[in-house]
């Protein structure tokens, strides 16, 4: 790609050169930062029968496009004399609190016309209100590499990350002349549709190869290797028939151990960046044990918690929050422990670790899970309910052969997610660099021809 003729030096270390042609100014010189709802209490949302009913952007619409979008709005009541800050066309928004750094001051911008509209309470709106800087081009600017990274580093907080608005004011902005914004906006608009789209091909076909993970083991762990085995009815309507040497079984039977863990007296503040690995719901996954991002407790503590601690072989189930039924078998001998929102399921010979958990994973499983949280309990499940749980079950040697075959189905379809996973990951990063190159004038397009 071309570059400019020509460059100066922008006067900032983290940026290097900029195109001749272009200015820096910070974004409180261009615009006005301003607030989202205020007073509002849980009453006011979403209550269909209210006549004062008025659309707002919630906090997800921002985070998940670039461009505001009108299909997902959510309610509040606003009455007729309220003074609460309007959206208008051209709007841009930014999330101000994130669990993660790479999220942190994330924008959105609004264009669409709409009538009347609001922000949620937890983002900052901005509106450009000087006539030679394009509030399109600024979106971009802001969601390239380089100003992600550099409004990121400004983010405080430990359980969620919070950025001050006078940081987010001061972030430098480098503007070419008018007519060159829009001309960059115009290439990113087209660019980028094509790789979003790209990444949308290949997350429907993840979908599809999960899918197609999922009915396999829905079918294995309750039919069986067999197809032409005599059949008969599991007594349970949901489960149906199945295989003439199987029983159906409550969970109960066959658990030496069912109970979740708990959080250590201090809490997070006892947590330390090494001693014992202590496991908390973001650590389990369909796939195993995922431990970047893990804590930790000392020695003493972990002791005081005899009860919690994980073995190998266990299989550990979420039973609260986003995450609720994942689970996953402990397949490491390394000394854990585990907090109250994961429960440890010790199984009996009768009943290997690995076909419990392609159980959980099942459909029958993950129904089960389902209806315990819709049936009276929202807070998530309890050790009875696990107990309740029921299953097939094979004979011992079969279980064996069961696990063994889906491992070796399942293992081929993981690779081919795993590949699919790297190409979105190599697309998104892609996108990110070509935004950034853009609009910071490492490249010149205004001269591109795009079919």
């Amino acid at each position: 790609m071309n570059t400019y003729s020509s460059y100066k030096d922008s006067g900032i270390e983290w940026i290097g050169e900029i195109p001749s042609g272009w200015r820096i100014e910070k974004l409180k010189y261009i615009g006005n930062l301003y607030g989202g709802l205020t007073g509002k209490s849980g009453k006011d949302f979403n209550n269909e029968d209210n006549p004062y009913n008025k659309p707002f952007i919630p906090f997800t619409n921002i985070f998940n496009n670039v461009y505001i979008s009108s299909n997902h709005f959510q309610y509040v009541n606003i009455k007729p004399d309220e003074r609460q800050n309007r959206v208008i066309k051209n709007d841009l928004f930014f999330l101000m609190s994130s669990e993660g750094y790479e999220d942190l001051g994330k924008s959105s911008i609004l264009i669409s016309e709409i009538d009347e509209l609001y922000l949620n309470s937890f983002c900052k709106g901005y509106r450009v209100n000087t006539d030679d800087v394009n509030p399109l081009f600024v979106n971009y600017q802001l969601l390239g590499n380089t100003h992600r990274k550099l409004i990121s580093i400004e983010g405080k907080g430990f359980t969620r990350i919070n950025l001050r608005q006078d940081k987010l004011k001061n972030t430098y902005m480098f503007i070419p002349p008018l007519q060159e914004q829009q001309q960059i906006v115009d290439y990113l608009d087209k660019k980028t549709s094509k790789i979003d789209k790209l990444i949308e091909k290949t997350e429907q076909k993840i979908e599809l190869l999960k899918e197609q993970r999922t009915s396999l083991i829905n079918t294995t762990v309750t039919k069986g290797l067999d197809p032409n085995v005599e059949m008969k009815d599991s007594g349970v309507e949901w489960i149906g028939k199945i295989p003439s040497e199987w029983n159906t079984i409550s969970l109960r039977y066959y658990l030496i151990r069912v109970g979740s863990g708990s959080t250590p007296r201090g809490g997070g503040d006892v947590y330390s960046d090494n001693g014992i690995p202590f496991l908390r719901s973001q650590n389990v996954h369909f796939d195993g044990l995922h431990l970047e991002g893990v804590v930790f407790i000392s020695e003493e503590i972990h002791q005081n918690m005899n009860n919690t601690i994980v073995k190998h072989g266990d299989v550990l189930l979420n039973i609260t929050g986003g995450s609720i039924g994942r689970s996953c078998v402990v397949d490491t001998h390394e000394e854990m422990n585990v907090n109250q929102h994961v429960s440890i399921l010790r199984t009996k010979e009768s009943l290997i670790n690995f076909y419990l958990n392609y159980c959980l994973v099942s459909s029958i499983g993950q129904e089960q899970v389902d209806y315990n949280q819709t049936g009276g309990n929202r807070e998530g499940l309890s050790s009875d309910n696990i107990k309740n749980f029921k299953f097939v079950l094979p004979p011992l040697q079969e279980q064996q052969q069961i696990v063994d075959y889906i491992n070796k189905k399942t293992s081929k379809i993981d690779k081919l997610v795993d590949i699919e996973s790297k190409r979105i990951i190599l697309l998104k990063e892609y996108r990110q660099s070509l935004i950034s190159d853009v609009v910071t004038g490492k490249v010149d397009v205004r001269d591109e021809v795009l079919v």
